[in-house]
């Protein structure tokens, strides 16, 4: 027989797989032929006719079908998270008069935004952590994690705090859930802020079609499509065989399963931020950058500039910030910068493995403020082999369901597993048989052998040498040979559309 606990989490893992056949991904024939054409000459056609409110009105609309794609007995959640806050915000304004004190209300504002992204995304969490202490055995809730719900509540708590500074003005509701659902930006970011966006969506000037923007729009979205479709998914495959499928890795393949993740991880966040931004822009509404060249970073300071920088933006103005900063001496400036990784760590994923990770960042932040008082210089490669291997090792730990695929990844890297390297060496390389090391098909465990460095030489090349996809689109003009560029990275990815593929953020 088997165990009831057993039925349902095999359902529930059904349900997450099935949830991803349900939701319009960026990188779907629905969202790219149907969705966002359909969407993009209608709200127009609303403008060309002057009937502005009704334009709005159509985005908003169209922007919660996108959300409900996947599920609509969340819409209500995301609804009641809007009103919620809209009211709270107008309330926390200047010209409104309150009997509950402004700090008060926006203390309530916060705890019912955290509060809500605790019962979703932590109560199972909590509950299993509660019962391993405990002779309790609380049932788990077995709740599934509304898309979106990460990105919107950090999203409106910004709203909130910026609405008590009195730095917000009196926004009617239309606007205001514009601003919170407008598709490109709700699923996964980038975390906007309302002082960007509204100023935006009231301009004249982008009420009327732009074929600068449309173009510039097209150019980056395909190349968003590109680094999701053909890069992030090839090594999805590599970093899924040595993560989950592999039981043992030696030491090349526990190399090439992090590295995977990590090329993994940047060109699928990037690519969906460049989508977002790509179709945001045909609209008209420039969204912010959200990644500037991460692994380029000479120290790890100088990474978290550069790797999801509105997220980075968040937690230094709302959680660094009001717990203290650097004003009140070095000891209280560390333990809120490690409170603040910490609480980002968390905010990723309800599990111990993001709570080291977060916890890792703020420790090595530490270590570099530190680093920083002695006045030294590391040359600058030297520097970059630092950041770039402890930002892959971190990773490990992010990525791995469980403890054990951790220490099954960090053991092989370490060469606890053994060494193999490709037989066509064995005859060069004999000698090293003395010292344990074996002459095989070196990635044996991960469905690949010598084509992963094939892929991964020149990947590396890319993101260390080349232009990014925000330089490119700073200096972007409509010409032949970058409508072309374009149109055949476009041909390559929607040809690679041959499966469902899931975005990493979404999970979180």
């Amino acid at each position: 027989m088997i165990r009831k606990d057993t039925l349902i989490y095999i359902n529930l893992l059904l349900l997450d797989k099935l949830r991803y056949y349900c939701i319009m991904l960026f990188n779907s024939y629905e969202f790219i032929f149907l969705f966002l054409p359909f969407t993009f000459f209608v709200y127009f056609y609303l403008l060309h006719l002057r009937l502005i409110t009704g334009a709005k009105g159509f985005l908003v609309f169209f922007s919660l079908f996108f959300y409900s794609w996947w599920n609509i007995a969340y819409l209500p959640i995301i609804l009641s998270s809007m009103l919620f806050n809209y009211v709270i915000g107008n309330a926390l304004n200047a010209n409104h008069r309150m009997k509950m004190s402004k700090k008060a209300l926006l203390t309530l504002g916060i705890v019912l935004n955290v509060a809500l992204l605790g019962y979703f995304k932590y109560s199972d969490f909590f509950i299993t952590n509660l019962n391993l202490v405990s002779d309790m055995s609380v049932p788990l809730l077995h709740l599934a994690l509304p898309l979106a719900i990460s990105f919107f509540t950090f999203q409106q708590i910004a709203y909130l705090v910026d609405s008590y500074r009195g730095e917000t003005k009196e926004y009617d509701f239309l606007n205001y859930a514009l601003f919170v659902t407008f598709f490109p930006q709700l699923i996964a970011g980038p975390i906007v802020h309302h002082k960007e966006m509204m100023p935006q969506f009231a301009s004249k000037w982008n009420l009327v079609k732009n074929y600068k923007n449309i173009a510039a729009g097209l150019f980056i979205f395909s190349i968003g499509l590109f680094k999701k479709v053909v890069i992030a998914d090839q090594f999805a495959i590599w970093a899924t065989s040595g993560f989950d499928v592999g039981t043992q890795l030696n030491l090349l393949e526990a190399w090439a399963t992090s590295l995977s993740y990590t090329f993994q991880l940047y060109f699928d966040f990037s690519g969906y931020t460049d989508m977002a931004i790509g179709a945001a822009l045909v609209f008209n509404i420039k969204l912010p950058i959200n990644f500037n060249s991460p692994y380029k970073a000479l120290d790890i300071q100088d990474f978290w500039r550069r790797w999801h920088i509105t997220l980075s933006r968040f937690l230094k103005e709302y959680i660094y910030i009001p717990l203290g900063g650097n004003r009140n001496g070095n000891f209280r400036t560390y333990n809120n910068l490690l409170a603040t990784f910490v609480i980002g760590g968390i905010w990723h994923g309800a599990g111990w493995t993001f709570l080291l990770w977060g916890f890792m960042h703020g420790m090595a932040l530490i270590l570099h403020r530190l680093w920083q008082k002695f006045g030294i210089k590391l040359p600058k490669i030297l520097a970059w082999f630092i950041t770039f291997n402890f930002i892959n090792i971190a990773w490990v730990f992010f990525r791995a369901n469980e403890w054990n695929d951790a220490v099954k990844v960090l053991s092989g890297m370490l060469g606890l597993n053994g060494v193999v390297l490709h037989m066509h060496l064995e005859k060069k390389l004999s000698f090293l048989k003395d010292f344990g090391t074996e002459f095989s098909l070196v990635f044996s465990h991960m469905q690949g052998d010598t084509i992963i460095l094939k892929w991964m030489i020149p990947v590396f090349i890319i993101i260390l040498f080349t232009k990014n996809s925000m330089q490119k689109l700073d200096s972007f003009k409509h010409t032949r040979k970058n409508m072309l560029f374009s149109l055949s990275l476009f041909i390559i990815s929607v040809l690679s559309l041959h499966k469902i593929s899931e975005f990493l953020y979404f999970n979180f």
